[in-house]
Order: C-alpha cells, then sequence, then structure tokens
C-alpha cells in the first residue's frame, strides 16, 4: 500500500483506493515528475484539501478541474491561491458573485483555508499539475482516484451541498443523489463563461439556506 500523507480520518474512507494497482502507478508517475521537473503544488500540499475539511464536519462540496499551474499560485485547494498571490480571473469572479449574493466583501487575500476549515471540501480532479502545462497530468489516475471520493461522500453522506461549475464538475459530480443533497449547477465561473449564468447564480445564499434548515451552521463566506 502507498504511504500516502492524508488526514487519518480520509485515509480510513479512501483506504481501499491506496491499495489499488492503478494508485501505485500513479505515485510512481508522480514521484518522477516531482524528481525531473516543476510541479505544483509543493508536494506537502497534494492532499491539502482533505486535512484541512475534516471527513465528520463536510457540508458542501466544491469540484475544480486542474492545479493553477503558474509559479506560486496552486496551495492544494480547488480555486485558492496563497496570501500576496493576485486572483486568478475564476476566483475573482467567485468573489464577485459571493459579494452580491450576500453581500461579503472580496476579501484582501484568495486562501481560501477558511472555507475548507468549515466543512468545504475544495477538491480539484486531478491534485498535481506540471508547471505551465495545463493538465499535463491528466489521465494518469488522478481522475480515477477523485471519482472514488466523490463516491466515498455521496455512499456515506446525505444533506452535503454539491456545486458543480461547468460540465466536467457535473459530470463528475453526478454520482450524488439529488434527492438526499442539494445539488447546484452553473456555468464555470471562468471569464469565457461567468456571464452565461454564473454572476446571479446565488449558489452561496442557496447553500446556507440548505444548511441552515439541515440545523447545521451556515457557511462564513
Amino acid at each position: 500500500m502507498a504511504d500516502v500523507r492524508i488526514a487519518q480520518d480520509w485515509k480510513s474512507v479512501l483506504g481501499e483506493e491506496f491499495e489499488k494497482p492503478y494508485f501505485d502507478r500513479l505515485v510512481s508517475f508522480v514521484k518522477s515528475e516531482y524528481a525531473t521537473g516543476e510541479v505544483f503544488p509543493a508536494g506537502r500540499n497534494i492532499f491539502r484539501a482533505f486535512d484541512k475539511c475534516p471527513f465528520d464536519k463536510l457540508k458542501v462540496v466544491i469540484i475544480g478541474q486542474d492545479p493553477y499551474h503558474g509559479p506560486g499560485q496552486a496551495n492544494g485547494l480547488c480555486f485558492s491561491v496563497g496570501a500576496g498571490v493576485p486572483f486568478p480571473p475564476s476566483l475573482q469572479n467567485i468573489f464577485k458573485e459571493v459579494a452580491s449574493d450576500i453581500g461579503t466583501p472580496i476579501p484582501p487575500t484568495g486562501e481560501l483555508d477558511r472555507w475548507a476549515e468549515q466543512g468545504v471540501l475544495l477538491l480539484n480532479a486531478v491534485l498535481t499539475v506540471r508547471a505551465h502545462a495545463a493538465a499535463s497530468h491528466s489521465g494518469q489516475g488522478w481522475e480515477q482516484f477523485t471519482d472514488a471520493v466523490v463516491r466515498a461522500i455521496a455512499q456515506r453522506k446525505e444533506g452535503i451541498v454539491y456545486m458543480l461549475w461547468g460540465s466536467y464538475a457535473q459530470k463528475k459530480g453526478a454520482i450524488a443523489d439529488p434527492t438526499r443533497n442539494l445539488i447546484l449547477k452553473a456555468v464555470h465561473p471562468s471569464p469565457l463563461s461567468a456571464y452565461r449564468g454564473f454572476f446571479g447564480c446565488k449558489h452561496f445564499s442557496a447553500a446556507n439556506d440548505y444548511l441552515t434548515a439541515q440545523g447545521k451552521e451556515p457557511i462564513l463566506w
């Protein structure tokens, strides 16, 4: 079994995946990529989305596609960047929608740790990427692993809010039962599509209304 440095609660949920042949192949590929070139995020941050969002606190799942591939951007949480890093366009649009939906001002930093710590799993479909080469680590096994993550959540939990932005995320989240969870769909927040229905989707207030109705603490977006 690959020795995966991931939070223990998630390790017990996902343990079977780490014993499968595809995961061994994935680990070999990722190790050789880090050894021979520049890869994001930093190795210690590959599973950071899980480390920051305990399984028992999970309330919301947001699915991204690929880590940012520019220097200093990817930090292991989808759409998030570290303090002092300029907001990528999609993140800027997410903050704009939060502001117009619930009135939270645009924050000074693009770090989304505060969301994760409240129970928002910020999950990219692929967890690593070669510098300046979008989708360079797709098709290597990450998608199979993150499908298993979504499946494990769908099987073990209900009353979860899934925010599925764009067709890729919607396909990945299709396993979640809409009768037992809240499935929110919109176009992707990228500048190419945000004006076609991401702006005005009001997903953040809808998520909080749903959580509150279940007696859960709403997210401080």
